[in-house]
């Protein structure tokens, strides 16, 4: 039932009326800067916002016990618990709408059902936080416990966009490069700094003769799989044509998001007139 509730919102183009606009606003405003790279966890090698998520589903799920089963004397600590979750509940949202400007079309309509829901859900923490402070407790039991409701149905569309959409995954992840040396179907000279795209094995290396370097690189960018070889090479570096991501050419370390893994990188040679590839090994 879940699944088919997402695979619903996927088709429903009439969302991309609020989520084009709003997508492109978003990404308008937060662009290449570092406001971007904060927001998407590149700094930290992981999506930011799932790991935010935990702080206000952990505040209010606390809170929710303690209005169940603590009583009285647990009354202070539930209050406190709300607002620490509505508190928790920006940064949260904020990585949310970044990750979310990102997202292909049917992704964002789920995103923006998602976001819909979670801010419903704050919305009744706000006001049950209100109820509490001015004395009405058992109003505001009520509307934690709505607002917990509508959380819930939000982390279901969550739970697709990651596990049914892969939202937010490695899109390399799954991909084998070859171990042994494998000869590139490469006819074209390589010019420096000029990028060429060839098969090795199943997966699309970008090779690029960076000085007296050869450098190779999975040409799907880990972010949301990008053509890599038809961005921009500046610097020792190539940014995704899709969301400006940068990776270092040596080690395809992340030098600027959205993306948050590394890109596999090869090992290039010219051997006999002909280039090869292989993965790279782990330290090499």
């Amino acid at each position: 039932m879940i699944n088919r509730a997402g695979e619903r919102i996927e088709q429903l183009a009439v969302l991309d009326r609020i989520a084009r606009p709003v997508a492109a606003k978003v990404s308008a405003a937060l662009g290449r800067t570092r406001l971007k790279d904060l927001l998407s966890g590149s700094w930290l090698g992981h999506p930011l916002h799932p790991l935010l998520t935990d702080l206000p589903i952990g505040a209010w799920t606390s809170a929710m016990l303690l209005d169940l089963m603590g009583g009285r004397r647990a009354a202070p600590a539930a209050d406190l618990l709300v607002a620490a979750g509505i508190a928790a509940a920006v940064p949260t949202a904020a990585s949310g709408i970044s990750d979310w400007s990102d997202l292909g079309q049917r992704d964002q309509r789920v995103g923006l059902v998602h976001a819909a829901a979670n801010v419903i859900g704050i919305g009744f923490y706000t006001a049950s936080l209100i109820a509490r402070l001015g004395g009405r407790r058992p109003r505001g039991v009520g509307l934690s416990l709505v607002g917990a409701a509508a959380l819930t149905a939000g982390g279901l569309l969550g739970g697709h966009l990651v596990y049914r959409r892969g939202a937010g995954v490695d899109h390399t992840t799954f991909d084998n490069g070859p171990q042994d040396w494998t000869r590139l179907d490469v006819t074209s000279e390589l010019t420096n700094d000029q990028p060429v795209v060839a098969r090795a094995g199943d997966v699309d290396v970008m090779v690029v003769k960076h000085g007296e370097r050869l450098c190779g690189l999975a040409d799907r960018c880990t972010h949301q799989g990008g053509p890599l070889h038809e961005g921009e090479l500046v610097d020792g570096r190539v940014r995704c044509p899709w969301h400006a991501s940068e990776f270092r050419l040596s080690d395809g370390a992340v030098l600027r998001g959205p993306a948050t893994a590394p890109q596999p990188t090869y090992e290039v040679r010219v051997e006999a007139g002909a280039l090869s590839a292989r993965a790279a090994s782990e330290g090499a």
